[in-house]
């Protein structure tokens, strides 16, 4: 397979068009779950789906080593390779790490400021003109408004989307309208809110039979959209519903 038609057959295409072609330049977005359900998994699929297409992408990580993100990486990118025999492996694979930056952050020890003065420095003054910002592991609390208003106003002036992880812990994780207790007193300055929900099977009640994608905002749509998109429980690779 070339990889013009990994990009058009890959399932991150319906996700895209599901938030109207994906995020614009300037706006927020949030994939929400309790731990463990896959977040970083579909974050990178995403990172990976605009690297396929030449874009650059900054991963901001505030959880992980870098290596475990590279891993990450590199186990998506082995298994699209397994599943779709993709042609000139190395030679898009050496393109996916030029436009790739990873930088780690400990939100305990720096500012919000700070941050974005290291990420202005790397796309300004180092030349890396990135348009899409991964950042993952970012720890939301109620008292966060301030500070994602100024992330708000950092995408819109240099033009970049910015898609967020949202750890959610405490019961009840959503609202009635699936929205993330832990930002609703903020969530109006997030454009794209995506849920994933594990869905049980009675036999294995332990382990998820898939991991729905649940759309609960999209810029001004009130109702919720389920996706016919999942999460294989084992890899925590997006496939098509058909797939299940």
């Amino acid at each position: 397979m070339v990889k013009d038609e990994l990009i058009q057959r890959s399932p991150v295409r319906t996700l895209m068009k599901s938030i109207n072609g994906g995020l614009e330049p300037g706006e927020l977005g949030v994939i929400a779950s309790p731990s463990g359900i896959g977040k970083t998994s579909v974050l990178v699929q995403i990172a990976l789906d605009k690297l396929l297409r030449g874009k650059k992408i900054i991963h901001v990580s505030f959880t992980q080593h870098t290596d475990y993100v590279l891993t990450w990486y590199k186990n998506i990118f082995d298994e699209f390779i397994r599943k779709k025999n993709l042609e000139n492996e190395q030679d898009i694979n050496d393109e996916i790490v030029k436009n790739r930056v990873l930088m780690k952050f400990n939100q305990e020890g720096l500012t919000v400021d700070q941050i974005l003065r290291s990420l202005r420095a790397m796309i300004k003054d180092g030349g890396f003109a990135a348009e899409y910002i991964i950042v993952d592991g970012y720890k939301f609390s109620a008292a966060e408004k301030d500070n994602i208003l100024k992330i708000k106003e950092f995408a819109g002036e240099l033009g970049l989307a910015m898609l967020f992880s949202c750890n959610v812990k405490d019961k009840p994780f959503y609202d009635e309208k699936n929205i993330p207790f832990i930002i609703k007193d903020y969530a109006d300055l997030f454009d794209v809110i995506v849920v994933l929900e594990p869905k049980q099977e009675s036999k294995k009640p332990a382990e998820p039979a898939h991991i729905e994608l649940i759309i609960s905002r999209n810029r001004d749509q009130a109702k919720q959209e389920f996706l016919p998109l999942w999460l294989d429980p084992r890899t925590l690779l997006i496939l098509e519903d058909n797939a299940k």
